[in-house]
């Protein structure tokens, strides 16, 4: 069968699962009366994923255009899940970039394409929205040129098609067209694939097999599915295979079923030959990076690199006085077990025991640490989490932190606000560029440790309109402290239902956290203090009543509704003395310390 294999990559929100929504639809996947023909991002099936609109795995599907069948590799967006592009990107020939017509290349399009192009995949280069009010078509093309110009290996990649399209309107024109709202489809861009991606080199399907394991998805029926793409020769049901370990140790193993991609189905088959990617199952120990190869002539394929994570957190079993109330999950154990069968199939996780026990967990972010958390959350899991910790190295001697490429697009009449945000956490302004739609691009210098609860501060800042995004540069030595950036807790002094006095009382000295009849816990953070300095507060103290005329006086208090944080906010919140309590039910936020005794000893 004639193939290609492609992978679609962009900055987060650029549309590519969108555009691969289109390809699917309009290569007759489905049939037009099954649910996914009138779904949107059909590839993102996970909860988080629809929820958050962000494609967070990497994801196989297969389209046929003519004879040829065309593997798709839909990717993530946010920096923070690059290593699911990096794992990927080794299983396609060519490369779809999709780029945003008002946005232009961003922090994350400048990764994706330094990752397909150090690889030698065959670009393509697609133009989205081009609908927009405010698109920039002829500076988005001249500054993608620009990139190709700093990224490129070879002078062949400098010379790649352009399509222009409306993904979502399942759209798209070899040239820029007059009007956006006439008759079109997808072909321009199935056209672009079919000439300029390479189909796989027939010759290796004779060669002894040989495939790395690129990918592991969970299978309570048959174990597990081992996905990766075919590098040589043939493979069948029933095969013994010798599986190479990363690490060098080897095992022999017999593949049980072999199968490919069809959209979204996988259909089991007798065989699949060199470019083909598979599924196998049957391979019970086999881990991402590791080489499946013939049993007479085992040769190890080159392992997948990821780069290092540049963020911690403590993980740990729930030891509030409220523990074990809400969660299906509440040992050590349990949890343990869960991060291990992560660290299987999530290679940018990395975890270690930490001084106290806990399991500290590494990776690209808060987003992509926030993830799994919630993903423990949902899954029934009760744990504490300590404050994120930036990742430091020791190089010659000196200490060295992570330096990151920060781009932040605002209404320009908060540009002074957010300078002088960034500038209090140590970050240099590179450039900065006014766009048409009165807004400005920022882009700046940060140190990781600047970066950690800006999101939310910056969202304050410019009333919502503040979009943020960032990406690893490298590592440098440390630039001085950054000052504390939070103001001091309110902390529950008593255990018991917060009432409508106490609240009262709480949100006249800063921001609530908890509605009315909230079970709290001494030394449970209960608000954001106005001032400095962590203040103790009953929130459980009723009114005392003195006389008749005074029964009724709860009623007339006024409560200003409370400040709900996210599981993100939450944790930006965190200072090095507290603890976030994540259960299925509740995120609570406390001190390390309940006792106020025990905080002042400590102090000392």
């Amino acid at each position: 069968m004639k193939l290609r294999n492609i992978a679609v990559i962009a900055h987060v929100d650029h549309g590519k699962t969108t555009l691969v929504d289109g390809l699917l639809k309009q290569a007759k996947t489905f049939r037009e009366n099954e649910a996914a023909f009138t779904q949107n991002l059909i590839m993102d099936s996970q909860d988080q994923e629809r929820e958050r609109g962000i494609t967070i795995l990497a994801k196989n599907t297969a389209v046929k255009y003519g004879d040829v069948k065309i593997n798709i590799i839909d990717t993530p967006g946010h920096a923070d899940f690059g290593g699911e592009v990096e794992r990927t990107l080794n299983m396609a020939d060519g490369a779809l970039l999709v780029v945003d017509a008002q946005e232009g290349p961003m922090p994350q399009t400048k990764f994706v394409l330094k990752k397909a192009l150090e690889l030698g995949l065959k670009p393509i280069v697609i133009i989205n929205k081009i609908d927009k009010p405010s698109a920039r078509i002829g500076e988005v093309i001249e500054r993608t040129h620009d990139l190709f110009l700093d990224l490129a290996t070879h002078e062949d990649q400098l010379d790649f098609p352009v399509c222009y399209s409306i993904a979502r309107g399942g759209k798209a024109w070899d040239e820029m067209p007059a009007d956006c709202e006439g008759t079109a489809d997808l072909t321009p861009v199935f056209e672009a694939i079919m000439n300029h991606v390479p189909a796989p080199d027939v010759a290796d399907v004779d060669q002894p097999f040989q495939m790395l394991v690129t990918s592991l998805e969970p299978d309570s029926y048959q174990g597990k599915h081992v996905i990766g793409r075919i590098r040589r020769g043939t493979i069948a049901p029933g095969t013994t295979i010798t599986l190479m370990k990363r690490y060098g140790s080897q095992e022999q193993a017999r593949v049980d079923k072999v199968y490919v991609s069809q959209g979204l189905k996988k259909i089991e088959v007798e065989e699949a030959h060199a470019g083909d990617i598979v599924s196998l199952t049957g391979i019970t120990n086999a881990g991402i990076g590791d080489t499946i190869a013939d049993r007479l002539n085992p040769e190890a394929l080159p392992t997948i690199e990821i780069e290092e994570p540049t963020l911690k957190m403590a993980v740990a079993a729930n030891t509030s006085p409220l523990a074990g109330r809400e969660g299906q999950y509440v040992t050590g154990r349990q949890i343990l077990e869960r991060i291990m069968r992560e660290l299987e199939t999530n290679v940018s996780l990395k975890m270690e025991i930490g001084e106290r026990g806990d399991c500290v967990l590494s990776g690209r972010g808060e987003l992509h640490l926030s993830v799994f958390i919630e993903t423990f959350r949902r899954e029934g899991y009760e744990l504490q989490v300590g404050k994120p910790q930036v990742i430091m190295k020791e190089v010659g001697g000196k200490l060295h932190e992570p330096l990151e490429e920060l781009t932040v697009d605002v209404d320009t009449e908060y540009v002074g606000a957010v300078t002088g945000e960034i500038g209090r956490r140590k970050g240099f302004l590179l450039s900065q560029e006014e766009n048409e739609d009165a807004s400005t691009r920022l882009v700046f210098e940060i140190a990781t440790r600047g970066l950690l609860g800006l999101r939310n501060q910056l969202l304050m800042l410019s009333r919502g309109t503040a979009i943020m995004n960032s990406i690893f540069i490298k590592y440098q030595p440390v630039r001085g402290s950054i000052p504390r950036m939070r103001n001091g807790a309110l902390i529950a002094s008593e255990s018991g239902k917060a009432v409508p006095n106490g609240l009262n009382n709480a949100q006249a000295r800063g921001t609530v956290f908890i509605p009315v009849q909230t079970q709290v816990y001494t030394g449970m953070i209960v608000g954001l203090n106005s001032r400095e300095d962590d203040l103790e507060i009953n929130v459980c103290k009723e009114k005392k009543l003195t006389n008749m005329r005074a029964a009724g006086a709860d009623d007339a208090i006024v409560l200003t509704p409370p400040t709900i944080l996210s599981l993100e906010q939450c944790l930006d919140f965190l200072e090095d003395d507290e603890l976030l309590e994540v259960t299925p039910k509740s995120l609570r936020l406390r001190k390390r310390l309940l006792s106020k005794t025990d905080r002042i000893r400590a102090k000392k």
